[in-house]
């Protein structure tokens, strides 16, 4: 007789094909967006919130900021407990809060009432990013995984288009509450589905759960995206900034130090070894900062050069989005990955993005069309490279720690975005400063330096230094995400020709292996 599971335990990789495993995916990726259109959507109801609850800027800012602070900082945590409670039950766990701290927003009657809303769905958020991933690795099988991986990171890329779109659709009909009740039927039949659907699995008993870590790590993550967040409205030298940044890079030191030496360790660092797994994850970085700094640069670039309304402003980006839906959707990606390779298709993936980046600042600086091109290009980039950056990043950790895999790529999402918004706004701000005219130098931003100007001569001068200075951070991008490409293909390649890219880190002494063995 073939060996039987421990209880409520099942391999990861169960014999034959899950038979609704593309419904269950369909149903997690719902889940997965409404998380996404979360980090996005409450940026159009600034000024419902601020008339309606008496908000201030810094209310405002703390009610955007509180769900991306606690999501990023629970990832890591949120993807250990389930490997080791069971992701189905995570995910169900998730979903629950997720709908409850959604309600809660919607009712909210104060601005501190809203904040903690939006930080405990930040909670449940961060247990969806990490299950719905790690339930992606465990159902479908190695020819099948590459496009639903492709069709689970689309739906990033829909969530961050869509958000201002259904943001504002909705606010033109009903009040800002509504903006997080639509969460609650979705979570309701995503929970139904998750139950009779989503098969269980997760790593056996027998590892003391490590608290250290988990601790260390959300102060590390904590520290270092408030001061992200924080650089552009209080500057990069202020105290806060310095303040977070010095305990999140602390945070996280100790936390590299403490899982070296602790037994049972949340992430393993000898992943860190492995050329695939350090291929994977510097690309995964490059990528999301190329994403988050254009959407960043692209927004202000289509509002305050081209002159576009914040809802025309999302609908004119939305055929990146469209691109990547279309290509992982029909599984493009996923059928050019055998014939290109993992690195092939990163170099790919990544150089398009760049070239894109790079068109929207040469021809897109006047008119709407050079843009449209640069959109596209980058939209097939984002489509070859990011699904491709997550499959390498989950195949190089052991599938026992699909959990923890995914809060990795989760983080580096989180982290890759925070940075590149942190690192072209600094450039942006830094050429715009140097090609102000006189009457308007030393002003920090678009408004002020054009409340200095008093002809019409001076006013374009001012919107002149600012279109090159989007430039220019556009261009840095394009060269720093195309630098990355090249890095992150030649250590996979490496790692493919010494076959480090098979090679898992020890189990450690004392554990129980992951998974009952199959025969």
């Amino acid at each position: 007789m073939p060996p039987v599971a421990s209880d409520a335990t099942t391999t990861l990789q169960p014999p034959g094909r899950t038979a609704a495993r593309w419904l269950i995916l369909a149903v997690i990726c719902v889940a997965q967006l409404t998380v996404i259109l979360d980090n996005t959507v409450l940026n159009v109801a600034i000024p419902s919130l601020t008339e309606n609850l008496g908000a201030s800027t810094a209310d405002v800012q703390w009610m955007i900021n509180a769900y991306a602070l606690v999501q990023s900082g629970l990832l890591l945590t949120a993807g250990n407990a389930a490997d080791r409670y069971g992701r189905k039950k995570m995910l169900a766990v998730g979903l629950v809060l997720f709908g409850l701290a959604s309600f809660g927003a919607a009712l909210a009657q104060s601005p501190g009432q809203l904040i903690a809303a939006r930080a405990g769905m930040g909670v449940g958020g961060a247990l969806l990013v990490t299950t719905t991933l790690a339930v992606v690795m465990q159902i479908f099988d190695d020819e099948e995984r590459p496009r639903a991986i492709g069709i689970w990171s689309s739906v990033n890329s829909l969530g961050f288009a869509a958000g201002p779109l259904i943001g504002g659709a909705l606010l033109d009909h009903f009040w800002w509450g509504s903006l997080f009740l639509v969460n609650l039927p979705v979570a309701v039949v995503a929970l139904a589905a998750v139950v009779t659907l989503v098969p269980e699995s997760k790593s056996r008993a027998g590892e003391t759960p490590d608290l250290l870590g988990a601790a260390l790590s959300m102060i590390g993550m904590v520290g270092v995206v408030f001061a992200i967040i924080s650089g552009p409205v209080t500057g990069w030298l202020s105290g806060r900034v310095l303040i977070s940044a010095a305990i999140g890079l602390t945070g996280l030191a100790v936390f590299a130090l403490w899982e070296l030496r602790t037994p049972y360790p949340m992430l393993d660092m000898h992943f860190f070894r492995n050329r695939r797994f350090i291929g994977a994850v510097s690309g995964g970085i490059l990528v999301a900062f190329g994403m988050g700094g254009s959407m960043f640069l692209l927004t202000q670039h289509l509002q305050l050069v081209l002159g576009y309304g914040p809802l025309d402003a999302g609908l004119r980006m939305a055929p990146l989005a469209v691109t990547v839906i279309l290509i992982n959707f029909t599984g493009l990606s996923a059928r050019l990955l055998p014939r290109l390779g993992t690195p092939g298709m990163i170099v790919s993936g990544m150089s398009l993005l760049a070239a894109g980046l790079a068109a929207i600042s040469l021809l897109g600086g006047d008119s709407y069309g050079g843009m449209l091109a640069g959109l596209l290009v980058m939209g097939v980039g984002v489509a070859l490279a990011m699904p491709t950056m997550a499959n390498a990043i989950m195949s190089a950790i052991p599938p026992a720690k699909a959990g923890v895999g995914a809060g990795v790529n989760g983080t580096l999402m989180e982290f890759g975005q925070g940075l590149g918004v942190a690192v072209l706004g600094a450039v942006l701000n830094s050429r715009f400063v140097a090609l102000l005219p006189v009457v308007a130098a030393g002003a920090g931003s678009l408004p002020a330096a054009l409340s200095r100007t008093h002809t019409d001569a001076e006013r374009a001068a001012v919107h002149d230094a600012f279109a090159a200075g989007i430039g220019t951070s556009q261009l840095v991008g394009a060269a720093a995400v195309f630098l990355g490409g090249l890095v992150a293909a030649v250590l996979l390649r490496r790692a493919e020709r010494t076959g480090q890219d098979t090679e898992a880190p020890a189990t450690p002494a004392g554990a129980e292996p992951a998974t009952a063995p199959a025969e």
